[in-house]
């Protein structure tokens, strides 16, 4: 989501409500704050969701049916329910690592750091989007910006940070403190994806964004685009879900 996906994008710490009669003052917000509340959306301490991701290319389009676990920062799971074809794909994240399973081959392939930015089931979110790790406020510099009804976040990568974005620009609704759009921009200034949210629904008590499209501007005629059709927060799931063995079994 992107946190992700982050879908999904799932995809921070602190748990956070964000139900329109909680909504917090934004004038009292610094620039940290509120890029913290935009990488916390869809995180708590536990949640689990499920989500259509559509993939657009100008030769074929292809929908898949997702559900997806998490614990806080450090676990992810995400299981492909349909097409038929790829029903039983998944992938678990725990910690740094990432592993896919592939029941047709029944092989287990663990990502390496050099394909995080590799494309996720040939969607234009990549490995990183789907469960990213680490908070955009750990990994960026933050200023803000603002006209009548948008505040802009610009990002800007700290020394530390491992990322081939040279920057990133984050729009939020002033009224509900909702994302509209995420802009990446490499190092040589050029805009090189769009994500944008719209469809704001309500969600456990929580205002968000219930679809989200990515749109890369160096590819033709491409987009990804992913919605949430439901999304639990702090529920209750079994440990062994973020486990190599749950990971390799067979889905009915």
């Amino acid at each position: 989501m992107n946190k992700a996906i982050a879908l999904l994008l799932l995809a921070s710490f602190s748990l956070i409500s964000y139900g329109s009669d909680q909504s917090p003052i934004a004038s009292q917000l610094t620039p940290a704050a509120l890029l913290t509340k935009i990488d916390e959306l869809y995180r708590s301490d536990s949640a689990t969701a499920t989500l259509q991701m559509h993939i657009s290319t100008p030769n074929w389009q292809r929908t898949l049916e997702l559900q997806s676990w998490s614990q806080g920062l450090d676990d992810t799971f995400i299981r492909v329910l349909s097409p038929k074809k790829d029903r039983g794909v998944a992938t678990l994240k725990i910690a740094n690592d990432m592993w896919n399973f592939f029941p047709k081959i029944n092989k287990v392939i663990k990502v390496p750091p050099s394909m995080m930015m590799g494309s996720w089931m040939g969607s234009d979110f990549t490995n990183d989007d789907l469960v990213r790790e680490v908070s955009l406020v750990e990994q960026y510099s933050v200023t803000l910006t603002e006209n009548e009804s948008l505040y802009v976040l610009q990002l800007l990568p700290k020394q530390s940070t491992v990322t081939v974005w040279g920057k990133v620009e984050v729009e939020i609704l002033k009224e509900n403190l909702l994302p509209t759009q995420q802009r990446y921009y490499n190092e040589q200034g050029q805009l090189m994806r769009t994500m944008v949210f719209d469809e704001i629904k309500d969600f456990s008590g929580r205002l968000l964004p219930a679809r989200m499209t990515m749109i890369p501007h160096n590819k033709t005629g491409h987009k990804t685009v992913v919605e949430y059709t439901q999304l639990k927060f702090d529920v209750p799931f079994q440990q062994d879900i973020f486990s190599l063995s749950h990971l390799q079994s067979r889905f009915q």
